[in-house]
């Protein structure tokens, strides 16, 4: 049996999960924006307190690697980091977008849909990926500037969006064959599966190069000139 430790902070939904192979023990998760750096180490030692747990029986160490939020994603990632490296145990990545696929319940769902999770990245630009029910990818995590005929390529094919991308490209995504699940989001609880996958196959990241995946640069608004007097 393994243990692993998972972080997810790439939106403003923050959340820590531990579970023993596939099976989720314990978890936290809060609505709490622009509050990852004060909430994550606290959360963690609360779980592992909650669940009877010492950080060196965890076996290893999960954490979403992006796209999504820059600030959360940087320090969901450096925590990660620190305890692998004062733990000496590996660390996993795994793609945020992938996690969000996780947690779609297929039970009922047409074995012909595809699905599609997006992250907002400002504008009309989301970060996606599209996959059948079986976690074969079409489309690899990508930038996208949505427009009517972005998925135009799937033909007629049932598509299933979710995540808060999603959620702003109703009005210009409205074909028959395109359906939304609201209120969706990245969930550490839904990273044990895809953690313990890598971990059996010691598909392990390289700490010292380990970095999240932005998938485009940190932008900034320039300061206003100061004219002088």
């Amino acid at each position: 049996m393994s243990k692993i430790l998972s972080i997810e902070s790439s939106t403003r939904v923050c959340s820590v999960a531990i579970h023993d192979d596939e099976e989720l023990i314990g978890a936290q998760t809060y609505h709490l924006e622009h509050s990852h750096s004060s909430l994550l180490p606290e959360v963690i030692r609360q779980l592992l307190l909650n669940c009877n747990l010492e950080l060196k029986e965890i076996d290893a160490i999960a954490t979403s690697i992006g796209p999504g939020s820059y600030t959360g994603l940087r320090i969901g990632v450096s925590t990660a980091k620190g305890l692998a490296f004062v733990s000496k145990i590996p660390i996993i990545g795994i793609d945020t977008l992938t996690i969000m696929a996780e947690g779609v319940e297929t039970g009922m769902l047409p074995r012909e849909i595809l699905l599609c999770p997006m992250i907002d990245a400002r504008r009309m630009e989301v970060y996606c990926l599209v996959q059948d029910i079986e976690g074969k990818q079409y489309w690899e995590t990508k930038p996208l500037i949505v427009e009517s005929d972005s998925f135009a390529e799937f033909g007629e094919a049932p598509i299933l969006f979710f995540g808060n991308g999603a959620e702003k490209c109703k009005d210009i995504l409205d074909a028959p064959n395109y359906y939304y699940i609201d209120n969706l989001h990245p969930d550490a609880r839904n990273m044990g599966s895809l953690a313990i996958q890598k971990f059996h196959y010691e598909d392990f990241e390289d700490l010292a190069y380990l970095e999240p995946n932005y998938l485009k640069p940190f932008r900034t608004n320039k300061p206003a000139v100061k004219f002088k007097v």
